[in-house]
């Protein structure tokens, strides 16, 4: 794809994500946001899969471990047709399939999401299980840079590094802000890079927001044989909505209707800037 329908679709997300959240009165709308642009990239360009057969056997897996993010997989999800847009809306409320965190029953989710720091893990087994089998599908999880302060996801990283698992990619949103605040304050997990390196694994680092960036990222992971990537992507928490852009207050709190108002504003402004561009 383009990278202006990129940037389109990654901004269609977005205003999912500010709505479903402001809709609930609850969520994650900070790292939701920061998350936005490669969950648009996986799905609408980088991954095998298909909105028609979810469930297709060759299909690439995806295992969203930070799981509190689900209003940007819900999103992303939706605006690629797995499910009508329309149903963001019903986040978190009572009877809704789109509940604070994936479930394995909705469409296009390929593992319920729990604790910080499991995903991995079940993202590891996918790909151990897929060259048991002998599939050619990739397996792909998103961390949060808080979230692996979790000592679950260096003993996965250690396994899938000593058995060279060169189908699984494991990225990890580096927006810099955790829940507790900065979090080289609250528990420094750099250097990252090195750390994933320690492991066996080829590490690439990108920005989260330059398409042309995550592209080269993911082109260059692909072809990396005999060790899993690690993907270390320098975001903004709350990209793209001024107020909440490196504001460690909007890790998990709703917009109320005054700043639902002005958060879809700014994201209609970028709309509209790029249609001039």
């Amino acid at each position: 794809m383009k990278n202006q329908e990129l940037q389109k679709r990654a901004n269609d997300v977005r205003k999912g994500i500010v709505t479903s959240v402001h809709s609930a009165k609850a969520g994650h709308p900070g790292g939701s946001l920061s998350s936005a642009d490669v969950l648009t990239f996986l799905y609408f360009e980088e991954m095998n899969v298909d909105p028609q057969e979810p469930d297709k056997d060759s299909r690439d897996r995806f295992v969203l471990s930070k799981g509190h993010n689900a209003p940007a997989l819900y999103s992303t999800l939706a605006n690629r047709g797995f499910f009508p847009v329309g149903d963001l809306t019903t986040l978190r409320k009572l009877g809704s399939y789109l509940q604070g965190h994936p479930c394995i029953h909705i469409p296009g989710v390929d593992m319920s999401s729990g604790s910080l720091g499991q995903g991995v893990s079940a993202a590891v087994g996918m790909a151990l299980g897929a060259r048991m089998d002998r599939k050619s599908f990739r397996v792909y999880t998103l961390l949060g840079d808080g979230e692996i302060q979790e000592g679950q996801v260096w003993e996965a990283a250690m396994f899938a590094g000593f058995h060279r698992l060169d189908n699984l990619c494991v990225i990890v949103d580096n927006n810099g802000l955790q829940i507790d605040g900065p979090v080289d304050v609250v528990c420094s997990p750099y250097p990252i890079d090195q750390k994933f390196e320690a492991f066996h694994f080829h590490v690439i680092s990108a920005s989260a927001h330059d398409f042309d960036a995550l592209r080269a990222a993911f082109r260059e992971a692909r072809a990396t044989k005999g060790k899993p990537t690690a993907i270390i992507l320098k975001s903004t928490k709350g990209k793209g909505v001024s107020f909440m852009e490196n504001n460690v207050a909007w890790h998990g709190t709703a917009p109320n209707d005054e700043e639902y108002a002005r958060a879809m504003a700014d994201l209609e402004k970028i709309a509209e800037e790029w249609k001039k561009g």
